[in-house]
């Protein structure tokens, strides 16, 4: 039974990982990229919990409750803890939202051009959803190098941390529980590195736009 709404499932869960990438893209607002942020992390638990199920393997299960935990609640609550009272958008990206929005097609285009070559032999469900992860790393880059704000900008990162982990998902079957446990417990701790040092940066410069500050510098 499962295994019949296998494909399916794995459609619908990234579907919903490029869908929150894109619309991250689109959005300026930073509240809003981190609600959608959260979503993308329980899509995230979503996939790893599917594969395990589908697989038989109760670590992989315990893996997405892990995955839902850090990248579902504790990072977007460590984000929005920062920012909840700030409800200005980006104002000045560097790309507008269509054209924002039409590097994501190409990027995405690209990925599936990109992963059809690297996984041309293998041909299960997992490996044909890959370029979707593979998207979702070239659209954080993206974030990073669009977005003026360092807050925006951590968005694009986590964006590319959720898309390495979903690419790792889906060729390998999952990671190793402890490993996993590891590596959330570095980027949660990056995360918070990261945001101390930008409140530190608003309390002293009043803002966190990159380039205002890269001015004060020179």
């Amino acid at each position: 039974m499962f295994t019949t709404i296998y494909p399916q499932l794995i459609g619908l869960c990234t579907g919903a990982l490029l869908l929150t990438s894109a619309l991250m893209v689109w959005r300026h607002s930073l509240l809003a990229s981190i609600r959608l942020l959260s979503v993308q992390g329980v899509a995230l638990a979503a996939l790893v919990a599917v594969i395990g199920v589908e697989e038989g393997e109760v670590e992989v299960i315990l893996v997405s409750v892990l995955v839902l935990l850090v990248k579902g609640v504790a990072l977007p609550w460590v984000l929005a803890r920062e920012t909840h009272a700030t409800t200005r958008t980006d104002e000045a990206p560097r790309l507008n939202p269509t054209a924002a929005l039409l590097t994501v097609a190409l990027l995405t285009i690209l990925s599936y051009v990109v992963a059809s070559r690297l996984l041309a032999g293998d041909t299960s469900v997992s490996a044909h959803a890959a370029p979707i992860g593979l998207a979702m790393v070239l659209i954080g880059f993206l974030l990073l190098i669009t977005r003026r704000q360092a807050g925006s900008q951590l968005i694009g990162f986590l964006v590319l941390d959720n898309g390495i982990a979903t690419v790792a998902f889906l060729t390998s079957g999952g990671v190793p529980l402890f490993l996993e446990l590891g590596i959330s417990l570095d980027v949660l701790l990056v995360v918070v590195i990261l945001y101390v040092f930008a409140g530190r940066m608003r309390t002293k410069f009043g803002n966190t736009e990159i380039d205002q500050l890269r001015k004060l510098h020179d």
